[in-house]
């Protein structure tokens, strides 16, 4: 097994975004499932996930009469948070663990993928011998205790030996998917630190609005940027927790210390955010410039009915509003290398259209040098739960199509990996067959 080892810097030629139509890896994450009516049924494991509540008739094109996908970036999330993706319960031996996760990356490889987003901190833990917080309870079922084994070590020299991309997935804020404290480990960073740790919505999140918490998420999300040869720092689209009615996310204490220069508390909660983001963006270049910095935002930004420059949706949850993530800047400013937007909706959705969000996501990153990768709804192919156009087998493929024709497309992300290997309608064979039609290696795997 690979020991933790002290990374080499500025070694590497991958930048995400190198080049137009390259085979690069990954995006983004999805801690959950964008949404268009707030909370709702998740995605799998990712409890807190968006449901695609919403029906409506598919205004599909007709099949392949649009050009095929050109070459890009073809990516897959392994989701951990609950064991969603890998592995497939706590407590396996360390051997069953690597079997499992080989699995998924040699499925990679036979979908003709380039890249694999790779969650190692889903709850204020690690995936890797990290000094800053304790091993991660899905590894053994119990937070803290060692596997007995590297993983991320382990995931980052395998995906590379089979030419993939390893992106590292980081969430933030989220502690636990539970409210007790003392329900973590012993020397737990939250228990430690009581004042950093907020209750919200069945779960505990570290509070953003500090200064403190924002330095010590950093500096545990980087160490696996200063151990690992990773090809990118990955983040989903939970930053400020996503609303649950009735409840407020109790930051007074913060915002009364840190908010008074901004006009009320929505500003101040971006500005957090912004400096979590531009922050985090320097600390790489700083330390392993040929690290790319990647987000998988919520699907809409903001509707066009609060603001004239948002997409024409008329979704129940915006990044901007609600998360209190501005990805549009972002991009602007050029603190992150790709933007990978959850696009889980199907074609003709009246509240939040896939046709519509496409070509607005292409505008926003036009000029930037930005990289767009769009993040795809796998796991909802095929399910009885969603509307009809999910039980399409080619609803993936026409997505794929339409974003032929859009230039600042660079390519897709599917979530997640289980969905890859277990296709239970086809979907994945059918956007493979229609748009991957020979491997890809990743740039500079050779």
């Amino acid at each position: 097994m690979r020991g933790v080892q002290v990374r080499p810097i500025g070694r590497r030629g991958f930048v995400a975004g190198a080049a137009a139509g390259a085979a690069a890896g990954a995006a983004s994450a999805v801690a959950g499932d964008a949404a268009v009516t707030g909370p709702g049924t998740g995605r799998g494991a990712e409890a807190d996930g968006r449901a695609e509540t919403a029906t409506a008739t598919a205004a599909a094109p007709g099949d392949r009469d649009l050009p095929a996908a050109r070459p890009g970036f073809r990516g897959v999330w392994i989701a951990t948070v609950s064991c969603r993706d890998w592995p497939s319960r706590p407590g396996l031996t360390a051997e069953a663990q690597r079997a499992e996760l080989l699995a998924h990356l040699d499925t990679a490889v036979a979908r003709r993928l380039t890249a694999v987003i790779l969650q190692v901190r889903p709850t204020a833990d690690a995936f890797w011998p990290s000094p800053y917080e304790p091993w991660s309870e899905y590894l053994t079922g119990t937070q803290g205790r060692d596997p007995g084994w590297d993983p991320l070590g382990t995931a980052v020299d395998e995906a590379h030996a089979r030419g993939l991309e390893l992106h590292a997935w980081f969430n933030p804020y989220r502690i636990a998917n539970h409210t007790d404290p003392g329900r973590l480990a012993d020397g737990h960073p939250a228990r430690v630190n009581p004042g950093w740790v907020l209750p919200y919505g069945g779960k505990l999140y570290y509070d953003p609005g500090l200064p403190e918490v924002r330095r010590f998420t950093q500096d545990a999300m980087l160490d696996a940027v200063r151990r690992y040869d990773v090809d990118a720092v990955h983040w989903d689209d939970y930053f400020y927790p996503y609303p649950v009615a009735g409840e407020v996310f109790a930051d007074d204490a913060s915002y009364a210390r840190y908010g008074g220069e901004f006009p009320d508390r929505a500003s101040w909660r971006r500005h957090n955010t912004d400096l979590l983001v531009s922050e985090t963006a320097e600390r790489i270049r700083a330390l392993a410039p040929g690290t790319a910095f990647g987000v998988s935002p919520f699907g809409v930004w903001r509707n066009s009915d609060r603001d004239p420059e948002g997409s024409e949706t008329r979704a129940g949850v915006a990044g901007y509003d609600d998360l209190h993530a501005d990805t549009r800047k972002w991009i602007r400013e050029g603190w992150i290398d790709y933007v990978m937007p959850q696009l889980y909706w199907h074609i003709g959705l009246p509240v939040a259209d896939y046709a519509t969000l496409l070509p607005w996501w292409d505008g926003v990153v036009r000029g930037t040098g930005v990289d767009l990768y769009i993040g795809e709804a796998l796991y909802k192919a095929g399910d009885p739960a969603q509307p009809a156009a999910w039980q399409d087998p080619r609803e993936l493929s026409r997505h794929l199509d339409l974003a032929a024709a859009h230039p600042g497309v660079g390519g897709h992300c599917f979530f997640a990996a289980r969905e890859v290997a277990e296709d239970p309608i086809g979907a994945m064979s059918a956007v493979v067959a229609d748009h991957y039609p020979a491997g890809a290696r990743a740039p500079g795997r050779g």
